[in-house]
């Protein structure tokens, strides 16, 4: 019989992963690159393995499909009906720029689409997770709290969004990777509404989506399925969404290619 899936034992594990990932960050690293330019350090390596370990664990039923992971063909894939979507190091190029906005993104696939996901940014310790059907939460100082059950997990966490009805428009950009095309819908935005624009990087743009704290993220260049699962989760669960670019359909998952397209997450 199938376990039903904690997010309290994803807080473990994510929680676990971040020590690792801190470990490295405190001292001098080398940064490797792959094969497609983006950076690699021991530090993505180590939070892989502590993840992909922790949900073998807990959940020996259920395939990974990681970042750091091996290339799963999408033969062997595209029939999974559940599966773990995992970015043991978002940001990376952030955790090399030591700006502390880098996070650990778990989110659990059904069907295509995230119903569960988890955000755990260890510089700033704090724990986002959305739960399709219960809501989204964030826990700060994340690593103080020793949690048991999901019910002690979102009793010691604040419901999302937190900030409501704002008279500006707030809109959260990549810090590393903003486009004309983003800087186009900025503009748009500005011919009716006082807009502030805030720069951020990882996952953390969905976050600030989700808490209320920004009304839009366009995100109009690439993107991996690893990068954008956790933060969709999150946003739905808080009552916001994410919808692609060229036909303002749902972000799904597990296509062929696992190269995102554009789109907007928005609340």
């Amino acid at each position: 019989m199938k376990r039903a899936v904690q997010v309290a034992d994803l807080f473990d594990i994510a929680l676990r992963a971040g020590q690792d990932i801190m470990a490295v960050y405190a001292k001098d690293f080398n940064v490797e690159y792959k094969g497609d330019d983006s950076p690699l350090t021991l530090a993505d390596k180590k939070s892989h393995l502590v993840i992909s370990e922790g949900l073998a664990k807990h959940y020996p039923e259920l395939p990974i499909l990681s970042e750091e992971g091996r290339a799963i063909p999408y033969e062997e894939r595209k029939d999974w009906e559940q599966f773990w979507l995992v970015d043991p190091l978002d940001g990376t190029k952030e955790f090399i720029k030591k700006n502390d906005e880098f996070t650990v993104n778990i989110a659990l696939i059904e069907n295509g689409f995230p119903t569960l996901g988890v955000i755990y940014a260890p510089a700033l310790d704090v724990f986002y997770f959305g739960i399709q059907g219960k809501g989204a939460f964030k826990l700060v100082e994340a690593s103080k709290n020793e949690v048991s059950s999901d019910h002690e997990l979102i009793a010691k966490s604040r419901p999302l969004p937190e900030v409501k009805n704002q008279d500006v428009l707030n809109v959260v950009a990549s810090r590393s990777h903003m486009s004309e095309e983003t800087q186009a819908f900025i503009d748009e935005l500005k011919k009716e509404n006082t807009v502030d624009v805030v720069s951020s990087g990882s996952s953390l743009k969905f976050c600030l989506v989700a808490e209320g704290k920004a009304d839009y993220y366009p995100r109009y260049a690439p993107t991996m399925e690893w990068d954008t699962a956790a933060g969709q989760a999150i946003v739905e669960a808080a009552g916001g969404t994410v919808t692609r670019y060229e036909d303002q359909q749902r972000f799904y998952y597990n296509r062929e290619n696992l190269l995102n397209g554009w789109f907007l997450a928005k609340r």
